[in-house]
This record gives C-alpha cells, sequence and structure tokens, in this order.
C-alpha cells in the first residue's frame, strides 16, 4: 500500500475528531437568563429568537419615536445603486424603507421564518415593488452568493443567532471586499434601555465577536435613542 495513502488514512479520522472537539469548545452550555438559551459564544450567552408571533411588535406605531429608523437609515449613507441585505427581516420595516431609497439598486430580504417571508412577498406584490427579493436563510447561513452586497443590515437579531461563527462567515462571504455591516443592538451599558438584558449587547462585546470574524469597528453612531449603530469592515 502507498505510504502516503495510508497516512492519510490514518491522519483523516484524527484531524476530523480534533475539528469536531473544537467546534464543541467553541459554543459552551449552561444554565444562564430564563430568556435565553442556555447556549454561551465568549462569555456571551445566546437569545432565543422572536418568533413570527410577535410580528405586531416589529410594526408598532411607536418604533419610530423609540428607535429613530430614519436616523438609522441616514447613519447607512443608502446609495441608488446599492444592493443591501436585511438579515433577519422579519415583517420586512426596514426592507420597505430602505427599497425606494436605492432605486435602481437592490434589498435582499433574509429570514429563517418562511411567515415573515410570507407577509414580505405579500407587500411586494401588492406595492408592485422590483427591487425587493426574500430569501429562505438557515442556522448557518444567510444563503446568498458570494460578493453579492455591499451592505448587511441586522437590527436586533445578531444576539438571537444560534450559530454567530457560521452565520457571519456566510456574511463575510456575500460581502463584497469594500462592503459593510450595519450592527444594530440595544445598548447593554445603558440600564435605561427598557429591553430585557439578554437582548442587549454592549460594543466591547460585539467588538470581541466581530473581531474573531475577521472584522473591525469603523464607526458606532451614537445618535440613536436606545440603540448601537455599530460599522463593521473587513480587516
Amino acid at each position: 500500500m502507498n505510504k502516503l495513502f495510508l497516512l492519510l488514512i490514518i491522519t483523516l479520522p484524527i484531524f476530523s475528531i480534533a475539528q469536531q472537539t473544537a467546534e464543541k469548545e467553541v459554543y459552551t452550555y449552561k444554565t444562564g437568563n430564563p430568556n435565553g438559551t442556555g447556549k454561551w459564544y465568549m462569555g456571551r450567552e445566546i437569545a432565543y429568537v422572536m418568533g413570527f408571533q410577535g410580528m405586531n411588535w416589529l410594526e408598532r406605531p411607536e418604533r419610530e419615536k423609540e428607535e429613530n429608523t430614519s436616523k438609522l437609515l441616514k447613519n447607512m449613507d443608502l446609495k441608488p445603486g446599492d444592493t443591501i441585505a436585511d438579515i433577519r427581516a422579519g415583517s420586512g420595516y426596514h426592507v420597505f424603507k430602505m427599497s425606494p431609497t436605492v432605486k435602481n439598486g437592490f434589498v435582499y430580504a433574509v429570514d429563517i421564518q418562511d411567515e415573515m417571508l410570507a407577509v414580505i412577498d405579500q407587500r411586494m406584490e401588492e406595492s408592485q415593488i422590483d427591487n425587493v427579493s426574500t430569501i429562505k436563510g438557515s442556522e448557518k447561513s444567510v444563503n446568498l452568493p458570494e460578493n453579492s452586497i455591499n451592505k448587511a443590515l441586522m437590527v436586533d437579531v445578531y444576539h438571537e443567532f444560534s450559530f454567530p461563527i457560521e452565520m457571519i462567515a456566510s456574511i463575510k462571504k456575500a460581502l463584497k471586499p469594500n462592503g459593510k455591516i450595519y450592527l444594530i443592538e440595544y445598548r447593554a451599558e445603558d440600564a435605561s434601555v427598557p429591553i430585557k438584558e439578554i437582548h442587549k449587547m454592549s460594543e466591547k462585546q460585539a467588538v470581541k465577536e466581530f473581531k474573531a470574524a475577521g472584522f473591525k469597528l469603523e464607526s458606532n453612531a451614537i445618535n440613536l435613542p436606545w440603540q448601537h449603530c455599530m460599522v463593521f469592515v473587513k480587516q
């Protein structure tokens, strides 16, 4: 038998076991917040995903006042030719605010819940919007083509990713070389923000996790009432 072939037979199983062990060590499991999943990443407990049953909360009339979503979109410096992915787009609250601004550009509405995507599809059909497309993502991927977007938006959803490492890797792959991630999260540093702690994130924690994924913090706008508006770019 060829010695190289024999070596591969011996080492490949060892490598496979080592790889599986490393993956298990990245995510840990322990009891934590009652509203948490018990799954931890880099010292942060991952929160449960908000189900489609909470859709009305996403579309609440007071959301503009509470979050200043208009200011958020200004922070994104949207251009007519932008190609944007709204990751875990929910009911499409931000999607349909961005779509008229990008005009000749395109907006991907990515979500893992069929019920959310169905609502967006219905709104697209009723309004005859032709620069939005729904994408069924998974827990580990946004399912977008490589180098297909120049901006990715995540509004209060990253902290709910069951597999943050894999998800950020898939977004990174979909981003063009100079692409940007706009990470919007409720400020954990501010006790006055009326949101459960498990659904908040600090700038320090976000920077730590995104640095591990090959990103650096370009800026963090402080002009939103409750949220960070962190902009990450590839290192």
